[in-house]
Formats: C-alpha cells, structure tokens, sequence
C-alpha cells in the first residue's frame, strides 16, 4: 500500500502544480487576456488555497467544454442527460471497484458503466453525438446528497436497497445475487461463538451504511432480551470497507461487518481475517445502482441493461472474476505500475508544460491517452515514445529535436510540437486559450489542415467555429469518424480522473493517518 500511497502524494503536488499554472500563457504573450481562464491569480485578487485552485480549475474546464459535470448542479432524466451529452457516475475510490492505473480509469464499476455507455448510445442511433458516462469519486455519506441536489446521476458503489434509501431515491433491479452481512474477525478479537457474545462490545461502522442499519435493528433485539447493546462508533466515511478490513488484519480493530462477497475476498488478501459465516447480521439484501425519484426513461434503459450485465450473467461474472476473485492481480494493483511510471516522467512533464504555457496535466493526459506514458511505445507508421512523434516530425525546425529517444527528449518535442500547432494554426485572438489547445490536440491527431478545414465548414454550417466541444467536433463526428472526437474527449477524461480523484484520495488519505492506518 505504500507504493501508491507515495504515488497519489506526488500526484496531488502535481495537480496543484497544474492549478497554478493551469492553461497560462507563455512570457511575452496576451498573459491579460487570458488570466482569468487560466485559474491565475493577480496582484489584485486573493490568493487562492490549493483545494479552491483545483476546484477552479474543474470549474474552468466545464464552463469552456460546455457540459455541467461537477460544480454546477443539474437535475434531469434520461433525455436531459442525452441533451448534456453526460451521464454522471457518482463513487467512491476503491480498489477493485473504481480506481486508477496511471491516467486509466479501471474497474468493476468503471467498466460496467462504459458498457452501460455503449447501450445508451446504441438506444440513441448514430445521428446523435455520442454521450459520454463520467465518473466523480464522492465519499460514501455523500453519495445520495449529491445525487438529489444534481451532482450527479447514478449513484454507483455497491449500495445496499434499503427501506430508508428507497425514501429518498429510486433503484434500478439488483445487480447482484442475495447478500449476507457477516462478521469479519482478526488477531485481536476475543473469542466470539455466537451474536450475542457481541452484547457491550464496540463496532466501527460508516453511518451511512447498511451494516449500520442491521447493527440498530440486532440492538433492539439485545434491549427485548435484556442484553447489553452494541456500542456502535461512527467510522469516516472516507474510508472504504478495506481499509477498515485492513485495521482489522493489523489488530487495530477487533472486528468488522461487511458484506459477504467482499469478506472473502479480502480474507484472501489479509491473511490475519477471518470469515465468521456463521455470524449473520442481515440477509436476503441486494445491490443495485440508485438514481432520483421521477426518472422512468433512466429507470428502464438500467432495468433492460442490468439483465445481461447482473452477476450471474456471463458478462457480470467475467467482471467479478477479473477484479474481485483475481487476488493477485489485485495485489499487483495496489503496487501500481503506470502510476510508478508516471512518477518517472512526471517532473518532465512540469518542466515543459510551464515552459510552453500549457497545462501540465492535460499534456501528461495526452501522453497517456498516446502511449500509457510508454518510452518504448512504436506505432507502425514509425512513431515513437510516449509522445507518438515521427522522428521526421521532431527533427523539422519547428520543432528542431532530432533525438527522441528518451524520455525527455520525447516529451519536450511533444509539447513544443503541440505549442507550435497552437500558435501557428489556433491563435487567433477571438479563440480562447482553451479551445486553442483543443485544437491543438485534434490537429494533432488528425493534422492542422484538417481541423483548420473542420473550422470552416462549422461556421457554414452554423456552429461556432471558435469552440471544439459541440461546434467543430460536430464536424470532425461527421467528416472524419470517431477516432479525432473520442481522442480529444479522452484526455479531458484522464485530466479529470487525475484531478476529482486526487481531491477525493487526499482527504482520504488523511483520515487513514488520523486513524493510524499510516
């Protein structure tokens, strides 16, 4: 665990980095006019905090893509969030459910719901632009909340149906088989042969959960029969059942309550636990995802989805066998290979990015969504590194590097390349500096002349030639395909993975310390 614990460390210094400098203008150019876009403050304005500089940035990328994703809030169906071109997953960061690998977004959450994107856009037909499913990590206690007040749209992290839930928020049919809560015990734990040998002992448990809910309902039955109750204590919400299962495993807790699918899995991962199936709490419980109350056309597309996808299913066991019972894969994840190789590349990133004004993370984006930040990466028409440049490309006097094979070299060709396609072919002063560089990235990928051509034929065709996102990349859907859209779309992703979860870790990572996890 400590490998990626140094690893989001590095991350956050890294985004806050790219806050400050996020989107600025190189020494010498209009740096005014785009102050206020570029998250910059002046000697005039406050200083911002760290959080408020990243929260800003979001901010800013949302306002210039046009698409609400997590500052503003908006309510809706199904139909309101094709018109937004979003569906927005709300979560929580975890491994096996929806974490990172380097800028990749994986899991059994993450990939359920990319599948969940694809059958919405099918429902949709090719005419319309296709709509993109997001993810925000929340914590756990904010997963309703944000979904009622239009943070979000579905509620995705294994919520337990429940009477009181069901009063505030709608669910779709289960996803998965009928569910026990168990008790979890490790070295520390006295011996314990029946429930009621729990009368009087102490419980750590997440308001928010359902075990919470079972725990109130065993304590009236303890106080019918004379017992004593279990003395229950609030757990964080920032933290996920393995890291409670974790403090178990340590001996820092006694015992624990989970569901019964996640208590064997991370038995076999924390060898110090121990299964007690014997012990129930609730049964016959189910998972599903939740959304707001008078949503029947999102009700439906996730009731006719969650028929093939459920567990039990052929697609939902390959996703529980791949994340949930491949215990060693899922060690190696906590080891995190991208996130070590970002780690290697990451202060390159910084030193060009500032150098040539654009933003850090967006470009580390872009070398992930290239070559998953892969030096030896080769594409068959010969480009090369992470960066993807032809050498014949890197040697040209715009770019004037003739040597890309390592690391650094690549990546200052790649960003001054991309600065050198922003300034010669996007800096037209009625184009703002973000929209520039979505240029830039498209022209990237698909060439400068193409996109400067996509440019014209939106202006005839009515949109707005100065923006990418629901203008020119109308025209680059219909004229080039896919590829340009989605390569564009994907590395906004990455830079808001990166970003909304490191907010999400950093908190969490700070509740671990408190509680003595680190």
């Amino acid at each position: 665990m400590q490998s990626i614990r140094r690893i989001f460390i590095s991350i956050l210094v890294l985004a806050m980095v790219a806050c400050g400098e996020s989107m600025t203008d190189k020494p010498g150019s209009s740096a005014e006019m785009n102050e206020s876009r570029a998250g910059l403050s002046t000697g005039e304005q406050p200083a911002l905090s760290e959080s408020e500089r990243l929260e800003k940035s979001l901010a800013e990328i949302e306002e210039q893509m046009g698409v609400k994703l997590f500052v503003d809030p908006w309510t809706g169906d199904l139909d309101r969030m094709a018109k937004e071109r979003v569906i927005r997953v709300l979560t929580v960061y975890g491994v096996g459910r929806y974490y990172l690998d380097g800028a990749q977004e994986k899991g059994i959450t993450y990939e359920w719901y990319k599948q969940f994107e694809d059958f919405v856009n099918e429902r949709l037909g090719k005419k319309h632009l296709r709509v993109h499913v997001v993810f925000i990590p929340v914590a756990r206690d904010q997963l309703i909340p944000a979904l009622i007040s239009g943070r979000g749209d579905i509620a995705a992290a294994g919520l337990t149906i429940t009477p009181e839930r069901e009063e505030l928020v709608d669910f779709s049919n289960p996803v998965t088989k009928k569910l026990s809560e168990l008790l979890v015990t490790g070295p520390s734990a006295p011996p314990v042969k029946t429930i009621d040998d729990l009368a009087g002992k102490r419980i750590f448990v997440r308001a928010s959960s359902s075990d919470r809910a079972s725990l109130d309902v065993l304590n009236l039955h303890f106080e019918e029969r004379g017992l004593d109750a279990i003395v229950i204590e609030d757990a964080p919400e920032q933290l996920e059942d393995m890291d409670i299962l974790e403090m178990v495993a340590a001996g820092m807790l006694e015992w624990a309550i989970v569901d019964d699918y996640k208590a064997r899995l991370w038995a076999a991962i924390f060898e110090e636990l121990k299964v007690r199936d014997d012990l129930v709490f609730r049964s016959g419980g189910f998972i599903a995802p939740a959304f707001r109350k008078n949503s029947p056309l999102l009700a439906e597309a996730l009731n006719e989805f969650v028929k093939t996808h459920k567990e039990g299913t052929l697609h939902g066991n390959m996703l529980i066998n791949r994340y949930l019972k491949d215990f060693n894969w899922a060690k190696n994840a906590l080891e995190a290979e991208d996130y070590q190789r970002f780690q290697k590349v990451a202060d390159i990133f910084a030193k060009y990015g500032n150098q040539y004004g654009v933003d850090y993370l967006m470009v580390a984006a872009q070398g992930y969504q290239e070559s998953r930040l892969n030096q030896n990466a080769r594409s068959r028409a010969g480009a090369i590194g992470i960066m993807q440049l032809l050498p014949s490309t890197a040697a040209d006097a715009n770019v004037g590097i003739p040597d890309i094979s390592t690391a650094e070299s690549n990546i200052h060709a790649g960003i001054k390349y991309l600065d050198f396609i922003r300034n010669r072919y996007f800096s037209d002063p009625s184009v703002d500096r973000f929209n520039q560089t979505m240029f830039a990235f498209a022209a990237y990928n698909a060439g400068p002349a193409r996109i400067r051509k996509l440019r014209a034929m939106a202006a005839e065709q009515g949109y707005d030639p100065n923006i990418w996102f629901d203008n020119v990349e109308v025209m680059a859907a219909r004229d080039i395909g896919s590829e340009t859209v989605q390569y564009v779309a994907n590395i906004l992703k990455y830079y808001f993975a990166y970003t909304m979860t490191v907010k999400t870790q950093l908190e969490r990572q700070q509740i671990r310390k408190e509680t003595g996890i680190d």
